[in-house]
């Protein structure tokens, strides 16, 4: 894929370069050379939003009465493409990137007067309550039960790897308001409280020693139907819409070819490059340029209106997988250099680095000091937000009338 750009996108490249030379701190830059996960943790994520809400640039895809940008799709992808050069951390989607579309594009005037400036300011943070035990990439058969009230319903249930749940202080939430009919009726979108008596957080600890993600139990807990988006017994259709933006409103692309060039400095730095390894790199770029070229389509849709639609199952499935394959990469690459999770020996909890002084200026989540702990993360990418089994299945029925 070769782009050009005119006089004034290359501007605008280069203002976003200055910007980042000047406000994106080393701190913030080593921060997220070490990430293990998609998410950065609540400090991190709110400093560097901080500094973009200041520039205006923290939720450019938003339509700009709310604070979003009036961009090109050239624009917005100079941005990406800048941001993961200059190796920035991501901010927490749950907000931005997921609630705030669910209300722009459902909630009421009065909800999205009053959440979407907290969000931006980071005053509400945000946690997705989707997942229980026995209902995850078969959503619609959730059980949290939403009993009417009056003027509230009366949620009782629980969730279940709701990531952040331990640092929010919102969550965006489905519930169960009728279980006589279809499972995907039924089924209403609602703002919870993280701080409302009865709600409980119980950790998860992953297998790279992280704690990211949470088990959640609602006894009795008082919601109030002004805090419904959308209508009650509807919420399905909100769920979708979020969903969309989930699944594909991520760009994998610019992240991904930079961590390829990260692993091919690491190659060479250890002097381990090879003509397989170089061939595994190589098809590994083709296979990323080709998935930003996707996403860039996508960015034109939006920018038109539309939603990622299907693409979104598409970006995710190809984007989550080739994470994985380059993590898997990294780890016979690292080899020796590195052993397996030890936590208790690092201020990050990755893994300990034996002998490697040649990995000073690797960078990327494929550096030495975080190549097992981002393995061993990354396996979940093809399970959240839906599995990537299930996003086939929405393919091959809708795309291909399977």
């Amino acid at each position: 894929m070769q782009l050009t750009f005119s006089r004034e996108e290359e501007a605008f490249r280069q203002e976003v370069r200055d910007f980042l030379s000047d406000k994106l701190t080393p701190e913030l830059r080593r921060y997220a050379s070490r990430m293990t996960s998609v998410y950065a943790d609540k400090e991190t994520a709110l400093a560097w939003q901080a500094i973009l809400v200041e520039q205006g640039w923290a939720a450019p895809s938003w339509p700009v009465e709310y604070g979003g940008c009036d961009w090109s799709v050239a624009q917005h992808y100079i941005f990406d493409i800048e941001m993961a050069r200059a190796g920035a951390p991501p901010l927490s989607p749950m907000g931005i990137g997921m609630c705030g579309p669910a209300l722009i594009g459902h909630g009421s005037k009065e909800q999205k007067d009053y959440y979407l400036p907290r969000i931006l300011s980071g005053e509400d943070f945000w946690c997705q309550g989707y997942s229980e035990p026995h209902a995850g990439s078969d959503l619609a058969a959730l059980t949290m039960s939403a009993e009417d009230d009056g003027d509230a319903f009366i949620c009782s249930g629980s969730k279940i790897w709701t990531t952040h749940a331990h640092e929010a202080n919102m969550m965006f939430c489905l519930v169960r308001t009728d279980a006589t009919g279809k499972p995907q009726t039924g089924i209403t979108f609602v703002l919870i409280d993280m701080k409302a008596p009865g709600v409980t957080v119980d950790p998860i600890i992953m297998l790279s020693g992280e704690h990211i993600q949470n088990a959640v139990f609602f006894d009795n807990v008082r919601v109030p139907k002004a805090n419904v988006v959308g209508e009650i017994n509807k919420g399905w259709t909100v769920a979708k819409y979020l969903l969309e933006f989930e699944r594909g409103g991520s760009s994998y692309g610019p992240r991904l070819l930079q961590r390829i060039a990260g692993l091919r400095r690491a190659a060479y730095a250890l002097d381990r490059m090879t003509p397989d390894l170089d061939a595994h790199l190589t098809q590994a770029e083709i296979d990323a340029s080709t998935l930003e070229a996707a996403e860039l389509m996508m960015m034109a849709e939006l920018a038109g209106g539309g939603t990622p639609g299907l693409k979104a199952s598409m970006m995710k499935v190809r984007g989550t997988e080739l994470s994985q394959r380059l993590t898997e990469i990294g780890l016979d690459l690292a080899g020796i250099h590195t052993q397996p999770f030890q936590p208790e020996h690092t201020e990050t909890g990755g893994p300990v680095v034996t002998h490697a002084p040649s990995n000073q200026g690797l960078v990327g989540p494929e550096s030495l000091v975080t190549v097992s702990a981002k393995y061993l993360n990354d396996r979940a990418g093809s399970i959240y937000a839906g599995s990537n089994e299930i996003q086939r299945n929405i393919l091959s029925k809708a795309q291909l009338g399977l």
